[in-house]
């Protein structure tokens, strides 16, 4: 019985931790970290405010923490896809098979779950005030995330990973995804979508890979 109740409160705690983050993510990313209060994520959490301090230290804490939940989640759900990590060196056609796992699983997740644009937002918020959570974003997804496409990109084209055009290649990409996360309103309007669910995320995925596909074969072919 006293197992039964400590995991319960271990679980309210997570539980309390977690809706902390998620409610700094969307202040912070929509207001900036400044003209938010510990006040109003706590309401927005529906916790006390003095969790903020249990559970973070205060305010610059739960800012590092959501910076982190950022880097886990995104490292969860492109890792496996990309093999982050991994060392072993694949023929062409299996690293082009790779990178056009990655960006599928990156238009599922950017396209198809809500906390994404509060990801973007506060990774927004970071990366234009230069703030003490793009270091954590930078060393703990965008650096070995882009690293290891630049890897892949090599395999597949037999251009040097690290060239300048080859990480330029690989950030256009990128951005590409996150363009349609961006300007989802436009993107909506202009394809008359009333949302991007499954079926028009299947669609985006279908393009990107075309483009994606011709990109490296136009980059083997002629050797830049």
């Amino acid at each position: 019985m006293a197992k039964d109740t400590r995991r319960e409160r271990q679980g309210s705690a997570e539980a309390t931790r977690l809706a902390l983050i998620m409610a700094g993510l969307r202040l912070f990313g929509r207001q900036g970290y400044e003209a938010t209060s510990t006040r109003e994520i706590a309401a927005a959490a529906k916790a006390n405010i003095g969790s903020i301090a249990y559970h973070f230290g205060g305010k610059e804490g739960l800012r590092a923490a959501c910076a982190q939940h950022i880097v886990e989640t995104i490292k969860a759900v492109a890792g496996a896809a990309v093999g982050l990590g991994d060392r072993d060196v694949l023929d062409p056609e299996a690293a082009e098979q790779r990178l056009v796992l990655g960006i599928q699983r990156m238009i599922t997740f950017m396209l198809g779950r809500p906390e994404a644009g509060e990801f973007v937002q506060f990774i927004l918020r970071e990366l234009s005030t230069v703030g003490p959570g793009v270091d954590i974003l930078y060393g703990g997804v965008f650096e070995p995330v882009h690293r290891r496409l630049c890897q892949l990109w090599e395999q597949a084209t037999g251009q040097p990973a690290e060239s300048e055009r080859t990480r330029i290649a690989v950030f256009a990409m990128i951005g590409q995804v996150v363009y349609f996360r961006i300007g989802r309103e436009a993107v909506l309007r202009r394809m008359g979508w009333d949302n991007i669910g499954p079926a028009e995320a299947s669609k985006l995925g279908a393009v990107f890979a075309e483009n994606l596909k011709a990109a490296l074969k136009a980059h083997r072919e002629t050797g830049q």
